[in-house]
This record gives C-alpha cells, structure tokens and sequence, in this order.
C-alpha cells in the first residue's frame, strides 16, 4: 500500500504564558511528501514528515462535529466527502424544521453519503426534546434557555458535539464549518489536525488552524487575501491581552477566530465555552485565565502539565459562502466582548478593543461590547446520565 505521509515546518519559535505553550504558525510544505526509492524522505532541522500510519491512527480517535445552519446542501455533502473516513462524524444542525424542513433533507443527505460510502454517521438537532431532557439528566442545563430549549448558537451546537464525542469515548475532537466550498481544504484541516496531535508532549492539546488565503471575487477575478477583517483586529487584541500581562510584546496569535481547530478531549472537557460568536476567542481567553499563571484568576479547571497550542497554516484557499457586513459586526463585537471582559484584560487592551469597535461602526463612542454568557466546562456535567440518557436512544441520531 503506498502510503501518504505529509510534511510539515518543524516548531522554530515558541511563545509560553504561565503554563500555557504557543507555538507560531507551521507551514504545510508538501500534502503528500512521497518516498524516495521505497525509502521515506528524511526529516530535517526545518521540517518533519508526518507518517500516513501516524495520520490515521489519529483520525480513527478523532470525531469531527460540523455545525450547520441553513446552509445549501451541495456544499454540507461536499464538506462531508472531505472528511477522512476513519473519522466519526457528528452533524449538529440548527436548521429550520418548521416551513421548510431542511434539517430533514440534511438527514437524508447525510444518510445517502453513508450508503454510498459504507460509513456511518450522526447527525441531531440542536433543539431536539431527546436532547433537552439528556441535558435535563445530566444537570448540565446552561445552554437551555427561557423556555427549556438548547439556545440559538454555534457554541451550543459545538459543546453538544463535545458531549456526544465523549459518548463514544473519542479522544480528540475537531471542529469543520459547514460552508466550506471545497472538499480537498476540508481533508487537509483534518490531516493538519492530525499532524499537531502528532507533534504534541502534552495531554492537553489544541491545534487551530491559520487559512493560506481567504479569496475574494473582485471585477473580474479573484484577490487572494492574506487576513479576514476580523481576524487582523482579534489578533490584535489577544495579542495585547497577553503581552501586557508577560510585559513582553508578541504577536504569536495568527488564529484568534479559527472556526476550523481541534482539541483533545482532556482539554475540550476542562474549557469554559462562550455562547454565540464569542467561542474561538473565549477558548483562548479561556486557556490563559486558567493556566497564564496570573496570581489572582485561578485555575479552576486545571490541565496536567499545561496545554500546547499549535497553529498550522494550510495550502489550500479557503472560500466559504458570504454572510454579509452584519455578521462580521456580530463576529467583532461577541468575539472582541470576551477578551474585554476577562479578568486578564487591562486598560491598555481595553482602550484598544474600544477603538476598534468604534473604528468598524460596531459600537458608539464610549461603549463597551457585552459580556459574553460563559457555558461552564462540558467536565461539569453530569456525565454518566448523559451518556446512559443518549445510548438508550442512540437509533433516532445513528445514520443509516
């Protein structure tokens, strides 16, 4: 069997903040790095290969959790064919079911791609009652809202993806967006996250994942964008956060909106998520609260040894559907909240965040973004009656 192994930028440069590790960006240098006369191609000071054997081992304990709302079909089936197979899937959707049931056409998406592929997967909605009562179980009921119902939210969706991966005790969990347009950027996302889980000394590991380009159609071609709008100014200001707190100025964070990253279950189950857009930035902010070693914000949630962030910048474009300039104000103002509102946050790095806001128009002069609502750890909850709740009823979730 010819094997694909991959070849990645060795770690040059690494950041710490208390037991927190950053290692900067590592450059995909070869998505297949061959074998030379049966031999496989040597590592060097600057890269290393990344074994195929080593890649699927990983991915065989990995579950990827998509979330989708509403999106077109063609491009879910087409993020699905992206994702390697060993991988378990979970599809956690918050689509409309009322008028126009399009959560049941995803299902019946999801359940031809099985068939086709001899693959099983999973797939729930995000206000299921099943799930709601698990919850209920489980004592596990802040991402209900008002009325008894899992809230609107990709987080919420996400932190129910980490529940159910534990159900089926995997041991990393990686997270794809469901509007991605090409299925080859998907596999290579998966492969990254492999690659970092294969890199890491740690248990506690999060490997988030940095675009190559983010293409825009302009007049009659494509410009190929280095930084998303949000992204340069999130950036920013997580950088500000930490090196105020070190004293040492560093712009190590290139991935503080990274929808596309993977953790380990050790640390999926300790983080404290924030709802809504917020949740990127909050795992950082997160991570550094908890184990930045600053004396008065206590390490509630510990992890053994400390955490190591790996940020991985892929090969392939990454073109997603368009949501509009309300949706990047959204994005800015939860994303940019959490950092202002952490303990770790000081007047230099608020100052900063309230410019900026002000800069883009998504906030008047003077205001602060809202606090983000803070979903405790999944660690917190009541886990073996979730779990004995779910498998009794795992037929209305299993696909085929």
């Amino acid at each position: 069997m010819h094997a694909h192994p991959m070849r990645i930028e060795n770690f040059r440069y690494t950041e710490r903040f208390g037991s927190v590790i950053m290692r900067d960006v590592q450059k995909v240098l070869e998505l297949d790095s061959g074998q030379i006369n049966g031999e496989e191609v040597p590592d060097t000071f600057a890269s290393r290969q990344v074994d195929e054997s080593v890649l699927k081992d990983i991915e065989r304990q990995m579950a990827i959790v998509i979330p989708t709302k509403n999106e077109k079909l063609r491009l879910f089936d087409g993020v699905l064919s992206g994702v390697p197979h060993e991988c378990m899937k979970i599809i956690v959707s918050n689509s409309e079911q009322e008028h126009f049931n399009r959560f049941a056409m995803e299902r019946e998406t999801l359940k031809q791609y099985c068939q086709y592929t001899k693959n099983r997967a999973f797939i729930l909605h995000q206000k299921d009652p099943v799930v709601v009562k698990a919850l209920e179980a489980a004592d596990y009921t802040a991402l209900l809202d008002e009325d008894g119902t899992v809230r609107d939210g990709k987080a919420e969706g996400m932190v129910l993806g980490i529940l159910l991966a534990k159900v089926f005790g995997k041991k990393y969990i990686g997270f794809i967006d469901a509007d991605n347009y090409f299925p080859a950027t998907v596999l290579e996302y998966v492969r990254s996250y492999a690659a970092g889980f294969s890199m890491a000394r740690l248990p506690a590991v999060m490997v988030r994942i940095l675009w190559h380009y983010k293409p825009k159609v302009l007049g009659e071609g494509l410009y190929f964008k280095k930084w998303g709008r949000v992204s340069r100014v999130t950036n920013r200001c997580i950088n500000s956060l930490i090196s105020v707190n070190t004293g040492f100025e560093t712009d190590v964070i290139k991935t503080g909106n990274a929808g596309e990253h993977a953790m380990s279950m050790e640390l999926a189950d300790i983080l404290p998520y924030a709802s809504c857009y917020a949740i990127e930035p909050q795992e950082l902010i997160s991570i550094f609260e908890h184990h930045g070693g600053v004396h008065d914000v206590n390490a509630t949630y510990p992890a053994d040894g400390g955490i190591e962030i790996f940020q991985i910048e892929t090969r392939n474009p990454h073109l997603h559907e368009e949501k509009g300039g309300d949706h990047l104000k959204d994005m800015l103002r939860s994303g940019l909240g959490a950092v202002y509102h952490s303990p770790l946050c000081q007047e230099e790095t608020k100052d900063l965040i309230r410019d900026e806001l002000g800069r883009q128009e998504v906030l008047e002069a003077g205001q602060e973004p809202p606090p983000p609502l803070i979903i405790p750890p999944p660690s917190t909850a009541k886990f073996e009656e979730f779990q004995a709740y779910i498998e009794n009823r795992l037929e209305l979730f299993t696909v085929p």
